[in-house]
């Protein structure tokens, strides 16, 4: 399974979810790929255990078509979304992807996500992994 963790900026959740999601798969288990709009969103993840990592519009829009899962919070989808790092091709690529996507609910980038707790941002990645973990297990069936 290859997971695709798409983050940009300065990479921070990018890094938090790779981290934990190195915790729940040691290396070997699943594939993390970081994909960020920059080179320090990329380089923060990688740091955070991710086994290959890739920056920029062309890498994401490439790498949607080979993964199984992507994460990364709810603005991945949204054209021009982290003060326009994230572009309408890599929101398109991300969004037409046959990935199983897995996002957290963070409101920023104009999006509000009604009708879903609020909690920390360590609670929302605990509970984006225990559905990758989910997600891995249905598909190894």
């Amino acid at each position: 399974m290859i997971i695709a963790v798409v983050d940009g900026q300065g990479g921070g959740i990018g890094k938090s979810i790779v981290e934990r999601l190195r915790t729940e798969f040691p290396k070997g288990n699943v594939r993390i790929i970081a994909l960020g709009t920059n080179a320090v969103a990329t380089g923060q993840m990688l740091k955070g255990g991710a086994d290959d990592g890739a920056t920029g519009e062309n890498a994401i829009v490439h790498n949607m078509k080979q993964v199984d899962i992507v994460t990364g919070v709810i603005g991945i989808l949204n054209a021009n979304a982290m003060m326009g790092e994230l572009t309408p091709a890599m929101a398109s690529a991300i969004g037409a992807s046959s990935a199983e996507k897995v996002l957290l609910p963070i409101n920023r980038c104009g999006i509000h996500v009604v009708s879903v707790e609020e909690a920390s941002l360590g609670r929302h990645i605990d509970n984006a992994v225990s559905v990758i973990k989910k997600v891995i297990a249905e598909h190894r069936g």
